[in-house]
């Protein structure tokens, strides 16, 4: 029998815990939407545009005029942020605004700076320490 180290040869499983995992694991379908969920925070305007709008709505001429990007780029990145229900929009007259749906955007973009700031983080509270 051999020893797990880097160069594993086992041929030994822990069936029980291998059950436990699979048993827990989610289904492909849900880890499709959540590799498309992750995706989102792949480019740099998207993360930005979560983080403009987590406090305050904008409109596309707002959005466009402080990430320095064209119109046509932010209302691009708008769709695909709506599709996933991380924006809501609410449009005023012919203005369009939009804004975070609701704190999970925000959570996720500022766990994602903890975390590269070195923070620790609570699995059971789901905060930041």
């Amino acid at each position: 029998m051999g020893t797990c180290d880097t160069h594993c040869q086992c041929t030994l499983f822990h069936q029980d815990a291998i059950k436990r995992t699979q048993t827990a694991m989610k289904s492909d379908q849900e880890y499709r939407k959540l590799n498309e969920l992750y995706a989102v925070f792949s480019d740099l305007t998207r993360i930005k545009i979560l983080d403009a709008v987590s406090s305050e709505k904008h409109c596309v001429c707002d959005l466009a005029h402080m990430l320095n990007v064209s119109k046509s780029a932010i209302s691009h990145q708008m769709k695909k942020l709506k599709k996933l229900k991380l924006v809501s929009s609410e449009k005023k007259g012919k203005m369009v605004y939009y804004f975070a749906k609701n704190t999970f955007s925000n959570r996720l973009v500022q766990l994602g700076i903890d975390h590269l700031k070195g923070a620790s983080y609570d699995q059971t509270n789901h905060q930041s320490l």
